[in-house]
């Protein structure tokens, strides 16, 4: 197997987990629970490596094991759409 698609998946995680922990904020980055992303069709990017990434990038501080949540559109776009945070409180 070819280690430079993995090479550019992880480098996607990584610059994903930097997004969501600057979007975060100070200190919360640990009370996220999932890191909601699209990527298109045509974005380049595997996604069973993508995930795999994710979730190894998002199991290590400052996260506290957030789950990614990919969807899959047409096209080529790759973004970073939503953050769901743990608030401590029971769900509604």
């Amino acid at each position: 197997a070819d280690p430079l698609p993995r090479m550019h998946e992880m480098s996607l995680a990584l610059e994903i987990s930097r997004i969501a922990e600057e979007r975060a904020g100070s200190g919360g980055a640990a009370r996220v629970a999932t890191v909601g992303v699209e990527v298109g069709d045509n974005a380049g990017v595997e996604i069973t490596s993508l995930t795999f990434c994710l979730e190894a990038v998002l199991a290590a501080p400052p996260f506290a094991g957030a789950k990614p949540s990919i969807t899959r559109l047409p096209g080529d776009v790759l973004r970073v759409t939503y953050l769901e945070v743990d608030d401590g409180r029971p769900s509604d």
